[in-house]
C-alpha cells in the first residue's frame, strides 16, 4: 500500500506557510496531552490478546488505517490518533512481512514507550515516545 491510499489528500486543507514552526513541535503537545488515553489503550491491546505490537498513527488528514481513538476535532488538538497493531501494518503492507522481524526488534517496551507512526504530506516515520 502507498502512502498516498493511506492519506486522502484531497481533503487537506493545510495552508502552506513558510514562518510555522515544525508540525513536529505540536505533535510533540499532542502526545503529552494524549499519553494516558494511548497508554490506556495500548495495554487494552495487549490485555485482550490482539497484539503485542501496538501502533498509534498520528496524522492531519484523513488516514485509512487503524482505528480512530483521538479526534483533533473534538479535542481542539493538531493531531488525530489512530490505534493499529503491527499485524495490521503487515496485513495492509505497510510493513512487509519479511521486515517484521527487523521491526519487533527495534520494538521498544510498550509499558514504557508509544510507537507512533507519525504521517505528514512529505512521507511517514515511526517514533517511540516516552510515556514520562
Amino acid at each position: 500500500m502507498e502512502l498516498n491510499d493511506l492519506l486522502n489528500l484531497e481533503n487537506t486543507n493545510q495552508e502552506k506557510n513558510p514562518g510555522k514552526e515544525s508540525p513536529l513541535k505540536s505533535l510533540e503537545a499532542d502526545l503529552k496531552f494524549y499519553k494516558e488515553s494511548i497508554k490506556e489503550v495500548s495495554v487494552e491491546i495487549m490485555m485482550e490478546g490482539i497484539s503485542s505490537y501496538p501502533i498509534f498513527i498520528a496524522h492531519q488528514h484523513e488516514v485509512k488505517l487503524g482505528e480512530p481513538i483521538l479526534d483533533k476535532d473534538e479535542l481542539n488538538t493538531n493531531w488525530t490518533i489512530h490505534a493499529s497493531t503491527l499485524e495490521e501494518f503487515i496485513e495492509k503492507g505497510v510493513i512487509q512481512p519479511d521486515k517484521k522481524d527487523r521491526f519487533i526488534k527495534q520494538y521498544k517496551n510498550s509499558h514504557n514507550f508509544m510507537c507512533v507512526f507519525v504521517i505528514v504530506p512529505e512521507g511517514a516515520n515511526f517514533i517511540f515516545y516516552p510515556y514520562k
